[in-house]
This record gives C-alpha cells, structure tokens and sequence, in this order.
C-alpha cells in the first residue's frame, strides 16, 4: 500500500471513532436514583429512569414544519452514521424505521441513549449488530422531536 493510502485509511477510521463512537458508560443514568431489589437489580418504571412514554408524544399528520427542523439537525448530527435509506451505514438506515418501532422507543433512543443501552434488550442487540455505541448529541426534547417528524417522512 502506499503511504497516501494508509494516512487516509488511518484518518478515515479515526475520525470514524471519534464522530460516532461513545464515552466511558455512566455508573448511573441521569435522572434515575437506583432502587435496590431482592435480586440486586434495579426495578424502575420509564418514568423514573428519565424515559419517554407513548403517553408524552401525541402524533397526528406529520408536521412539515417540524420535519424540515428535523432534517437539519440529521444533516448536522446524524448523517454521518446514518442513512435515510433502509441501509446500515454506521448504524441503522431510518427508511420505514417509524413504521418499525414505537415513536417512544425512537425518542428515547435520540434522548436517553445511555439508559436505553442498560435496559432495553432491542437496544442492546442493535449495539450488538452495529459495534459502534451511539453518541448523546445532548438533544431537547422539541429537537428529538423534529427528528422523529423527518423520521416519519421517510
């Protein structure tokens, strides 16, 4: 290989880690305050780890208004590990993906990243899947929300 090759290569995976790999895992999720069980687990309802529930989203026509918002964000913070088609790049292609999932599980998959990888099982095996942990993009509620409006566009 040539030397030009290899640079490129090596700063193509560098970058690969550094824009879509994740930090060290929290030792407890914001927002939760462990409740130790008889089994030593924590038992915690959505609610008290933070998450979003079918009850908060209330979705009607989409909103274009909202999915133009969404769409810059995507092109800002996520295009670069995911598709809009149905093909995995770095992680799952979005094409048909709010057909697929609870909006719910979508919001807190942009949201609470962190807390859905330690307890949701279809979370833990995409991580699987993917090899990559998806980075919190620390988005609002109202931004998550625009994101799950272009989501729904496709």
């Amino acid at each position: 290989m040539t030397t030009i090759w290899k640079t490129s290569l090596a700063i193509v995976l560098i970058g690969s880690l550094f824009a879509c790999g994740g930090g060290e895992k929290p030792t407890q999720p914001p927002g939760a305050s462990a409740q130790s069980t008889e089994t030593g687990t924590s038992e915690q309802s959505p609610k008290a780890k933070g998450l979003i529930t079918a009850a908060d989203l209330q979705l009607g026509e989409v909103d274009a208004a909202m999915a133009e918002k969404g769409k810059i964000t995507y092109d800002v913070k996520c295009q670069a590990c995911h598709s809009t088609g149905a093909n995995r790049v770095v992680g799952p292609g979005w094409k048909g993906l709010a057909t697929k999932r609870e909006p719910a599980w979508i919001m807190n998959m942009i949201m609470n990243i962190d807390v859905m990888l330690e307890s949701d099982p279809e979370a833990q095996k995409l991580l699987e899947e993917c090899l990559v942990r998806m980075p919190n993009q620390n988005l609002s509620k109202d931004e998550a929300r625009e994101v799950l409006e272009f989501m729904r566009t496709l």
